[in-house]
């Protein structure tokens, strides 16, 4: 088994503006001399994604993947104990970021990258797969990803070691899906996504009325919100204010399928808009990040959070008070959000509506989570982002010392 940089060190650099083009061509002539040399392959890829050539990252870790699909991931620490990641091929957004997760730990990780045929398999069996003290099923939700989860549900019902997040609660948290698990928690508003294909697409535009009739309920007003499948940051996020900007936006995605939703108004009585990253651990919620800003489409990275020292101060106080207000407030709400979906990690995107409620935008294990922006920018970051390894670690830890249990949830 071949021996990743990874994503952690290779992330730190480039977030920290260092020139990676040097290590680029350096791994790619690693490559070039050894045709068996797949991590010199999968840490270009990386590279290549961070410099936005997806298609090239793509091809590189195809041919890496050929080689082989069991990495494990560098560390300078002994390791007391033994992740195995089941993960999936694709973009850095696929999949729960453990290596930045487990940075400087102590915990060994081994990523194996899965296919749907190897689960699939009569012979398969977990005897094929890197040794390991607990698995952790660290593929996120998706249309690419779907069958995947599908496939290794059964195999990992009565696997032989604990098995964190189970592909079965994954597949709850797609967009479609995860407002009938939340919509009764008390203190959660969670409104109804619908999927519309393209015939539905083109039926709303040839009779010319913003919804026909859904699967269940469908939405009675606009402000309505459009995004393609499986998009994320905003990417192609529009909000229409009329039934003539809705049949607009739908023409605008001829060959996609989009997601429906009704548009809430989560604006702060001071104008502002907040968004808010907790990641549930355990049962346990801590903060990730907060993000203010006057537009609607709010995420961190373009909030202008480095350019605003009010908007890090107000961060800072959240983050420093978390435990007790945000969390005091919304715990039981929380809480009850991790049972319903039933997955022991996951991110959750949420903002505070005016009458207390706990807006839910989308949870999702795969959610950006590091310790990586500038500490002279963000010092209070360290500590915050610190409980969440510590209690990431603490999980792994509690869970590996468990007898496994078949890890179907109903």
């Amino acid at each position: 088994m071949q021996t990743l940089l990874g994503l952690a060190p290779l992330l730190r650099q480039s977030l920290s503006g260092a020139d990676l083009s040097s290590l680029g061509q350096a791994l790619i002539q690693r490559a070039n001399s050894d045709s068996n040399d797949s991590a010199a392959l999968m840490d270009a890829a990386i590279l290549m994604q961070f410099r936005g050539q997806h298609d090239l990252a793509m091809e590189l870790q195809r041919e890496a993947l050929k080689i082989d699909r069991q990495y494990q991931v560098q560390s300078s620490r002994p390791a007391r104990l033994n992740l195995l990641g089941i993960v999936a091929p694709g973009e850095l957004m696929a999949n729960v970021p453990l290596e930045c997760l487990l940075e400087d730990s102590d915990i060994g990780l081994t990523l194996h990258y899965a296919t749907a045929e190897e689960a699939n398999a009569e012979d398969f069996s977990p005897s094929q797969l890197p040794d390991h003290d607990l698995l952790f099923v660290a593929i996120g939700e998706s249309d690419t990803n779907r069958p995947l989860l599908d496939a290794w549900q059964p195999r990992l019902t009565d696997w032989p070691k604990p098995v964190i997040n189970p592909p079965q609660a994954i597949l709850r948290t797609a967009r479609d899906l995860a407002h009938r698990f939340l919509s009764d928690i008390p203190g959660v508003l969670a409104p109804p996504t619908w999927r519309l294909d393209q015939g539905q697409i083109q039926t709303i535009i040839a009779q010319g009325h913003f919804f026909p009739t859904p699967p269940d309920s469908s939405p009675e007003s606009i402000p309505l919100i459009l995004r393609p499948v499986d998009s994320h940051a905003g990417q192609g996020l529009v909000k229409t204010e009329s039934n003539d900007e809705f049949l607009t936006a739908l023409a605008a995605f001829p060959n996609q399928e989009v997601f429906l939703s009704p548009f809430i108004d989560y604006q702060s009585e001071d104008g502002l808009y907040r968004k808010y990253r907790i990641v549930m651990i355990d049962g346990q919620p801590f903060a990730c990040h907060m993000a203010s800003s006057k537009n609607w489409m709010i995420h961190y990275l373009n909030a202008g959070m480095e350019d605003s020292e009010e908007k890090r101060a107000e961060e800072a106080a959240f983050m420093a008070n978390f435990e007790q207000d945000f969390a005091l407030r919304h715990g039981e709400a929380l809480t009850a959000l991790q049972a319903a979906v039933g997955l022991d990690y996951i991110g959750i995107d949420c903002a505070e509506l005016r009458d207390g409620n706990l807006f839910i935008f989308e949870v999702d294990p795969a959610m950006v989570v590091h310790a990586m922006d500038p500490i002279d920018l963000y010092p209070y970051k360290q500590p915050a982002m610190r409980k969440i390894f510590d209690a990431f670690d603490a999980l792994l830890t509690r869970r590996a010392q468990e007898t496994p249990e078949p890890s179907g949830i109903g």
